[in-house]
This record gives structure tokens, C-alpha cells and sequence, in this order.
């Protein structure tokens, strides 16, 4: 069975209304919202998306004082690449204004880094409902200062495989990076990305998302483990599709100087079924 493409079915008049309760067929926009909604949950869906992601974490800088707060443009975009194959692109374009987090630094506002991925995805899911994707990722050194990036290029594998099961998407992303060109001054990037995910979506389109954004760095010995839960919703204004969502998340382990205890996300997704 091809992948299934989302849309929101909105009935014209009160007339195609009636008669279709009248046959027994009553409209399917609720069914239709939570199909779109597990599309939202899985990375490599085909499903164009525009996310707008904005994190709040404290606890920085040798003090403890420091403060950021990270804003990820992430566009989605599916390409049929051929009947039976996609290629989906996934952007992490990072905004950062931060405070306090570079010892004697002050604040600072602008681009971070961005991580660029791409998957080939078959079309149809694979043995056991098994979707999956792998392909190449590249860190490009965008920042627009010193302190917001690692002014390093970047290249290595990302995959990622989920299943779902009813109202379950489950899965992991995962990908490596190795720098191998930049700033001969600034540390090599030698770092792996684990993302384990795991969402329940409700009929009513609301999903509840548990996940991890684990990073190691194998340069610094160092780890990264913010743990995130929370909820999104999705609705519709105008006929546009829109998700929002928040949560809080917990530091299990970070570097040195890195947050600690407790940060919050907030979630603002544009989807445009194909």
C-alpha cells in the first residue's frame, strides 16, 4: 500500500452534509486530522512541512547564569525522486540569542549552524510496516559569529526507520558527522546524533511526543541528553493546516558549563498535504 497522503476533507454546504449522514458515510475531517497528524510524527513522511521550533534552556556558563534561547526554522520537503523512491530534505536552520553562556562574552544574537539532511525513502513501507530512510548529512558553518557556531564543515550517514501501528509512531534518527574543512584553530567535529522517538495521537488530532535529542561528542568525550515531553495539536484556519504544541524537557547529562535541570519548547508547525 503506497504511503498515505494527508488531507483535510471540509464539506461544502450543509446540503453534501446531509446527504451523505443521509447514506451513512458521515464526513471523515476528524479521521483525516489525526491521519495528518501521525504524518507530523514521523520525520521522512510525504507531507511538505514548515516547523518553527523555539527552546528555552538556563543554567549556562561557569556561574550558572547563562541563558538561551534556540529557535530551528525546519522545512520539510518531499521530492519523487521515482515511483518507488522519495527524497525527503530536512533543514535545521538554528536562531540563537544567548546570554551569559560564553565566559566574558556578554550576549549574543543571530545564525547558528546548519545541519543539512537528505533521505531516500521507498514510497511503500517495508516488511512489518517498516518505514525507512538513509542518506547524507552536512553541517554548514552559517553562524554569523564565533561564539554561535563551530565554524567547521561537515559531512556523514543519517538514517532513520519508525513503525505505525494504530495510533503509535515509534522509531530513531540517527546521524554522524565529521568535520573536514574549516577554522584549523577551532576543535574537529567528530559527533553522533540519536533521537529515539515515540508519539500516541489521539482522534482528535492531539499527539502526545516523547523523545531524546541525544549528542555525543567523541572530540570533548562529552554528552548532550535532553529528554522532551509534551503535546501538539492540530487545527485548521482559513482551510490551512497548523499544529502547536509545548512541553517541558530534562537534562539527564550535559557538558560542562552546559544547561541544567529543566527548559521548555514550544512547537509551531505549517503542513501543505500533497
Amino acid at each position: 500500500m503506497r504511503r498515505r497522503q494527508g488531507r483535510l476533507n471540509v464539506a461544502t454546504s450543509p446540503l453534501v452534509a446531509l446527504f451523505t449522514l443521509a447514506l451513512g458515510a458521515a464526513p471523515t475531517a476528524a479521521q483525516d486530522s489525526q491521519d495528518l497528524a501521525k504524518q507530523l510524527a514521523n520525520p521522512i513522511a510525504n507531507l511538505m512541512s514548515f516547523p518553527l521550533q523555539i527552546n528555552y534552556d538556563e543554567g549556562f556558563g561557569p556561574d550558572g547564569h547563562g541563558q538561551r534561547v534556540l529557535t530551528n526554522f525546519q522545512p520539510v520537503i518531499p521530492i519523487d525522486f521515482s515511483d518507488e523512491w522519495l527524497i525527503i530534505s530536512r533543514t535545521i536552520l538554528p536562531v540563537v540569542w544567548q546570554d551569559d553562556v560564553v565566559p566574558g562574552k556578554g550576549s549574543q544574537f543571530g545564525l547558528s549552524d546548519t545541519v543539512q539532511s537528505f533521505f531516500f525513502s521507498p514510497h511503500e513501507p517495508g516488511p512489518a510496516g517498516l518505514i525507512w530512510g538513509v542518506g547524507p548529512v552536512f553541517l554548514l558553518p552559517t553562524a554569523t559569529e564565533s561564539t554561535l557556531g563551530q565554524e567547521q564543515w561537515g559531512a556523514g550517514p543519517t538514517v532513520v526507520g519508525l513503525r505505525q501501528h494504530g495510533p503509535w509512531t515509534y522509531g530513531l534518527l540517527a546521524n554522524h558527522i565529521w568535520s573536514y574543512a574549516g577554522d584549523d584553530d577551532r576543535s574537529d567535529v567528530n559527533a553522533t546524533f540519536l533521537q529515539p522517538f515515540l508519539n500516541y495521537t489521539f482522534p482528535s488530532a492531539t499527539t502526545l511526543f516523547l523523545n531524546t535529542e541525544t549528542t555525543y561528542d567523541w572530540t570533548a568525550e562529552e554528552a548532550s541528553v535532553p529528554i522532551n515531553f509534551g503535546v501538539n495539536q492540530l487545527f485548521t484556519i482559513g482551510g490551512q493546516a497548523f499544529q502547536i504544541g509545548a512541553g517541558l524537557r530534562y537534562w539527564a547529562d550535559a557538558p560542562d558549563g552546559g544547561p541544567d535541570d529543566i527548559g521548555f519548547r514550544i512547537n509551531l508547525v505549517a503542513l501543505f498535504p500533497r
